[in-house]
């Protein structure tokens, strides 16, 4: 290691501001090339960044994003996500309204939900961030920043959207699942997973990834599915098949049961683009077709068109692949072949994917 590169990672706790400013913008860059120059010491450097999040802005946001660089390695992730006083620091940055960091303090939040140490979230408290949330638990409040937060809302320096892939990380847990499917009697009894489902058409691709995939992940909690299906309660099936939809016209014989959400569609109505979410969404159904329930209701409203429109019009093996696994399961209940499908034949399709996704989502900034 070159004895400069030394020099500006030990100028890290330095006092005076300049000299930290120029260390840090120096340094912004090899902690996504080089990440083994900020372990030495005991992994002095890493604890010097983590005072440095609460240095003047522009310090911070540079340190901000070296740490979200850093934390992909498992070592610094491990020391990040199992400090309290941290996390407090990262809570109190991304609820106040003005921090001008705050896309990439969720990006460092989406990256520390790789570690289950992340988990204890879901109890942490702290102070009521007004006029952000209502709540003095951590998750809630994250919540919130996500939803009221969305396309500066809150922040006009943010949009928060990478906190969708921290939700979506943590709800591999069941602790987390529960969270999502459970009325909040601290929030007049809503259901949380229902404040993410009205994002699956959001103008944003990294909104509409971070929302599939944690309803996907939540949808993995087989005795949550009656929720889901309720149209009282999470009423997931709208949210699921209007992503798959096009400008297509159907038969009355098509339509008749279907939902009236998705009768009825504009001539313009665009079906979602991104390959992976469509399959995503065609997964979350498929683990849908579970339950006996699941399944009947999927026949009812009239699935098998919505799912055989998309077969059709998108050109992607996986996507189409997907299509099938659910067409078989409906059809094959249609036909008498088959009364139950055991809830491992369902996750096992999606084993593989589930893993993949865990991989894909660590974010980095170049």
């Amino acid at each position: 290691m070159p004895s400069d590169i030394e020099d500006l990672v030990g100028f890290l706790h330095h006092g005076n501001t300049q000299i930290r400013q120029i260390a840090v913008e120096n340094l912004v860059g090899y902690s996504a090339q080089d990440p083994k120059i900020f372990k030495v010491n005991q992994l002095e450097p890493i604890k010097d960044l983590k005072l440095l999040v609460k240095d003047y802005s522009p310090i911070a946001k540079n340190v901000v994003t070296m740490l979200v660089n850093l934390s992909e390695d498992e070592e610094i992730l491990k020391v990040l996500a199992q400090d309290d006083a941290f996390l407090e620091t990262l809570m109190s940055r991304i609820t106040n309204q003005k921090e001008i960091s705050s896309n990439e303090l969720a990006m460092l939040f989406a990256n520390l939900a790789k570690s289950d140490d992340l988990l204890r979230i879901l109890k942490m408290h702290r102070t009521i961030p007004s006029p952000l949330s209502t709540s003095k638990y951590s998750m809630d409040q994250l919540m919130d920043c996500f939803v009221k937060g969305a396309e500066g809302s809150y922040n006009k320096h943010a949009d928060f959207d990478f906190l969708s892939y921290f939700f979506a990380d943590l709800s591999k847990h069941p602790e987390c699942r529960e969270y999502f499917t459970s009325p909040q009697s601290r929030d007049n009894d809503i259901i949380p997973l229902t404040k993410l489902t009205v994002f699956t058409e959001h103008k944003s691709v990294i909104r509409r990834q971070g929302v599939a995939s944690t309803i996907k992940n939540v949808a993995f909690q087989i005795d949550t599915h009656p929720r889901f299906l309720d149209p009282d309660q999470i009423n997931i099936m709208p949210y699921l098949l209007l992503p798959l939809m096009g400008p297509e016209e159907y038969s009355d014989e098509d339509t008749d049961g279907m939902l009236e959400d998705l009768q009825l569609l504009p001539p313009d109505k665009e079906r979602e683009k991104d390959v992976e979410i469509l399959k995503t969404h065609l997964e979350t159904l498929l683990l849908l077709t579970t339950t006996r329930e699941g399944r009947d209701l999927m026949r009812r409203i009239k699935v098998y068109p919505v799912v055989r429109e998309c077969h059709l019009h998108v050109e992607n093996d996986e996507v189409r692949e997907a299509c099938e696994r659910v067409v078989q399961i409906l059809k094959r209940d249609e036909e008498g072949e088959g009364e139950d499908v055991p809830p491992t034949a369902t996750e096992g399709m999606l084993k593989v994917e589930e893993e993949e996704d865990e991989e894909d989502q660590i974010v980095e900034i170049l």
